[in-house]
């Protein structure tokens, strides 16, 4: 599986930005999906996930209330819809997929991964 995550851009404090991470070369509905970041000097870490069906998601601490992760299996696509964003936000965001069908938030069980997508939030 290919993963292209896009919709990085600039945004003010308060605002909104929804990202895509689409997928190609294999069938996309088995596999989990989650976002994960990495801010400058910072470990990646996880964001949220959604299990392969989309019947169960998960958020960081950090995002939840503010974040939302969906998934429409027949475009092959996942979303991340940020709200309410803060400058703390403000990260190269990536999209991944595995195989065991339920996101999990550890990096080592993603099979998959985009290129990544920034995402900065100014004040």
């Amino acid at each position: 599986v290919q993963l292209q995550a896009s919709g990085g851009g600039l945004v003010q404090a308060g605002g909104s930005l929804r990202l895509s991470c689409a997928a190609s070369g294999r069938t996309f509905s088995p596999y989990a999906m989650a976002w994960f970041r990495q801010a400058p000097g910072k470990e990646r870490e996880f964001v949220g996930g959604i299990s392969w069906n989309g019947g169960s998601t998960n958020y960081a601490d950090s995002v939840k209330g503010r974040f939302t992760i969906s998934r429409d299996n027949a475009k092959n696509t996942a979303y991340l819809q940020m709200n309410s964003l803060k400058t703390d936000d403000t990260a190269v965001y990536y999209c991944a997929g595995n195989r065991l069908g339920m996101a999990v938030a550890v990096t080592t069980y993603y099979d998959y991964w985009g290129q990544g997508t920034l995402v900065t939030v100014s004040s």
